[in-house]
């Protein structure tokens, strides 16, 4: 009997021992060594890893972002007072991640994905999602072929963005960058409508809380908010919330593209986030490069910007992609797209400075725009000759493609000769014809703001424009015109519109455009 006893509490033992988990037992803490603008450096974190979550003692986190020999380099994200050197440090275990669901659609949020609009949580499920993600690998994704429209005549048709594509926005401020990409954001709401939803995510890094506000009123106007996320690290926010903002963005943007769905993310701008992360890198005493920005400014760029992609259509493949997180694995649907639309701000339209060549580079285009053309009247104030997209007419449907091409030969030959336009006595009949089409076609590029045209009066309007039949119409009732002439299509021909959209220019469709042109001509008074 003792010795039955004796082996029950032998197994006891054993099984006790089996039972143990170290890993959940034993948590592993530093001392604050020294702490100042938000920087802390904690020894005793021997195996703190990258983009780990700490905690001190006032419940306050942190993020590792130094380790050394040493010790640990902590950048605080939330407000640091009441910690001080000797308190005590510990680790989570947990990787820097925000909460992202459908109930954050019409919400204004920071960059820890808490609500700030006044309107109470984030309601319905919500998923955890990782800031910092692998991006996906060539196997994972699909040629960029499918358009995402802005609404803006220049763009559309000469410098096309398709989904999954990232497209640049660069010029001096005050020339019209956020109004582009607003403006993108207003137009989807005709692709909702058709139940095509491309969810939008509108990034405001270091902006004035009065800026932010009227675009959140613009959007609200527009019946855009609805299918927009807006999250926002203003410039009052500390320059921690700032680095951050753009991957609480694209961790969202991910959960709507991994779960099947297209969705657009706006950058305004990186620049600003460029200049917060200098300062933390600085502080962080990490060895300053040109300009002293740290020498991985490029990696920060192009590891956020990697991430934008249009995913294989089949499921099962898009299933097998690296580091889904665990919320989300069982929701994974191929087809899916992240569209970027990153803002780089240029002094004196300087484009080969530092972190412009960078993102330049990283893009897959850019959209350029110009203070003199902005001054002149000439809105939006795109430079097409700079401008370029490196899809191309691969993201564009086939009516689009077919006015296009010759759409944006016309403007080179006329930027070419516009400057001899002041000499006109002297040009031959060739060239003046080159300048006059140019200038008309330069009327017809004009747009008002928040107003993204109809794809269908697009198609329409350029073929006007490439086949000079604007010719006898003063510049300056070029847009009168456009505006009758619009009229009358949408009114008179509607199925036309209809077969511009889905693709469609031949001979029937032209001459009844020819036809239409021809008549409003003779029976207004154009000329006078």
């Amino acid at each position: 009997m003792l010795k039955k006893h004796y082996a029950d509490i032998s197994v006891l033992i054993k099984k006790k021992i089996s039972d143990f988990n170290y890993k959940n037992n034993i948590i592993e803490s530093g001392i604050i060594i020294n702490i100042g603008d938000g920087v802390a450096n904690v020894y005793g974190l021997n195996n703190a890893i990258y983009g780990e979550i700490v905690e001190f003692e006032n419940k306050i986190k942190g993020i590792v972002l130094n380790l050394e020999e040493e010790n640990v380099g902590i950048l605080l994200i939330e407000n640091f007072k009441g910690i001080k050197e000797g308190d005590k440090v510990i680790r989570t275990g947990m990787i820097f991640s925000i909460n992202v669901g459908e109930g954050m659609l019409g919400r204004v949020i920071n960059s820890l994905g808490v609500p700030i609009d006044g309107k109470g949580p984030i309601s319905g499920e919500v998923f955890l999602m990782p800031l910092e993600r692998k991006a996906p690998g060539v196997i994972f994704r699909e040629p960029v072929i499918e358009p995402l429209q802005t609404g803006i005549k220049c763009i559309d048709s000469m410098i096309p963005i398709g989904r999954g594509q990232r497209e640049l926005i660069i010029g001096d401020r005050q020339t019209g960058k956020t109004t582009i990409a607003i403006d993108t954001i207003i137009n989807q709401k005709k692709f909702n409508d058709m139940g095509k939803t491309v969810y939008c995510i509108y990034v405001s890094i270091g902006q004035k809380a009065s800026t932010l506000a009227s675009i959140v009123k613009l959007l609200e106007k527009n019946d855009a908010l609805s299918y927009t996320v807006i999250l926002t690290a203003n410039a009052s926010d500390s320059a921690a919330m700032q680095v951050f903002a753009p991957f609480s963005g694209t961790a969202i943007g991910e959960f709507f593209r991994d779960t099947g769905r297209s969705s657009l993310i706006i950058y305004d701008d990186l620049s600003k986030q460029a200049v917060a992360y200098r300062e933390i890198s600085l502080l962080l005493r990490r060895p300053p490069g040109r300009e002293a920005y740290p020498g991985d400014i490029f990696y920060l760029h192009s590891r956020l910007l990697e991430r934008s992609s249009k995913i294989i259509s089949d499921n099962k493949v898009a299933s097998q992609m690296n580091d889904i997180p665990k919320s989300i694995k069982t929701k994974i649907l191929g087809g899916g797209s992240l569209t970027s639309l990153p803002i780089i701000e240029t002094q004196s339209g300087d484009v080969s400075s530092y972190i412009p060549t960078n993102v330049i580079s990283i893009t897959d285009g850019q959209i350029f725009l110009e203070t003199n053309l902005f001054n002149s009247g000439i809105r939006p104030a795109i430079n097409e000759g700079i401008s370029v997209s490196r899809v191309g007419a691969s993201a564009q449907i086939k009516s689009m493609k077919k006015i296009s091409g010759t759409f944006k030969l016309d403007q080179a030959q006329f930027r070419e000769l516009e400057s001899f336009s002041q000499f006109g006595s002297d040009l031959d009949f060739i060239t003046k014809n080159i300048i006059e089409k140019g200038k008309r076609n330069i009327e017809i590029l004009k747009q008002s703001i928040n107003s993204p045209y109809r794809l269908g009066n697009q198609i329409a309007i350029i073929y006007a424009g490439t086949n000079n039949l604007l010719k006898e119409i003063p510049i300056n009732k070029i847009k009168n015109f456009e505006k009758i002439y619009l009229n009358n299509l949408n009114k008179n021909y509607p199925e036309i519109i209809n077969l511009l959209e889905k693709g469609k220019l031949n001979n029937k469709i032209r001459s009844i455009l020819n036809n239409v042109v021809l008549t409003l001509i003779n029976n207004f008074p154009f000329k006078n």
